[in-house]
């Protein structure tokens, strides 16, 4: 069974902004490499024409991927959050016991960015976190088998 593609506003606005740039400025730049490297003739030995074809692979693919996330994807309703319990879309700071508190925000998968703060509703912790209260405390199953507990400060 396949997840559903969710997307907070700011998660759709992001992709939009990156589709945007990729149809625009990137893929004119490659138009522009692919072109330069056409005209220096012999293509079969041409390291820039492969290079400049390699990246508008990567480019055409990353522009459908996008495009299929935005076309099949449930937006949540910043309207409807609520600090009661965990939702996508809060962010939420907990706290192991005897560590420092995290700030986490749940996110869709397709925005999850753990370096930005960003975790997925379907990670090991997102998951145990929907639907929790501040206060509460949640039990955390790591991928190798190792259970973690924390406590729900607080809720944005």
């Amino acid at each position: 069974m396949n997840n559903p593609i969710i997307l907070t506003p700011a998660g759709k606005a992001n992709l939009e902004a990156e589709l945007a740039e990729l149809k625009g400025p990137k893929r004119n730049e490659i138009s522009r490499r692919l072109k330069s490297a056409i005209e220096m003739g012999d293509l079969s030995e041409n390291a820039d024409y492969h290079a400049a074809k390699e990246d508008q692979g990567f480019l055409e693919g990353r522009i459908q991927e996008i495009e299929a996330i935005l076309s099949h994807a449930e937006l949540t309703d910043d309207k409807e959050l609520d600090n009661k319990t965990v939702q996508i879309g809060n962010k939420v700071t907990i706290q192991e016991q005897g560590e420092e508190e995290e700030c986490w925000e749940i996110v869709g998968a397709s925005e999850a960015n753990p370096v930005e703060g960003k975790i997925s509703y379907l990670s090991p912790i997102g998951a145990a976190l929907i639907d929790k209260k501040a206060g509460q405390k949640v039990n955390v199953q790591l991928p190798g088998g190792a259970i973690i507990v924390f406590k729900i400060l607080k809720i944005e």
